[in-house]
């Protein structure tokens, strides 16, 4: 183990977006065709952080991963429903620490009143160079379910990849 989970600072920008340039350059996991720079990373963290979680992992100072929430949607009645999302270094998959993130981020996320989580994952029938089911099934292994599969809707590497629709219950909706 060795790694501590805490919140993301503005100075954790560059690192965050080192890490996501690989899978804008060299997945179709993302469907953004150009890396942000760290002034928009940061931009996009502040945006984020007024609401809702936004977790690094990190190890010795070095940053292996993050985990955030976004909104689901912007209208008012969406308000207990958040998207989650984690990337990792490449040299960091498979310890255990995108799992750890996510736990912590559901608990930050139910302690706020989130009922449920929506997940839209970039996906192929198919695995090829620019993609696996990878985080289909992690997401499957934290107990989030298919909902539905949009097929052909995001366009990178001159092919048509599928968004599949993932759902987690956190908490009873109640009232």
């Amino acid at each position: 183990m060795g790694y501590t989970i805490r919140a993301a600072r503005p100075g954790d920008a560059a690192a965050l977006a080192a890490i996501y340039a690989p899978y804008v350059l060299e997945t179709a996991i993302t469907f953004e065709y150009e890396p942000p720079d760290a002034a928009e990373f940061r931009r996009r963290m502040e945006a984020i952080q007024g609401r809702y979680p936004y977790l690094v992992a990190e190890k010795a100072g070095e940053v292996l991963g993050y985990a955030y929430a976004a909104p689901f949607h912007d209208r008012a009645a969406f308000a207990w429903v958040a998207e989650p999302s984690i990337y990792l270094r490449r040299d960091a998959r498979g310890q255990g620490l995108g799992t750890a993130l996510y736990a912590r981020l559901e608990e930050l996320l139910r302690g706020q009143g989130i009922v449920s989580l929506c997940a839209l994952i970039a996906d192929a029938e198919a695995e090829d160079e620019y993609i696996t089911h990878a985080s289909v099934r992690f997401h499957a292994n934290r107990g989030f379910a298919e909902l539905g599969r949009y097929p052909r809707c995001g366009y990178k590497f001159g092919r048509w990849y599928d968004l599949v629709w993932m759902g987690k219950a956190l908490a009873s909706a109640g009232g």
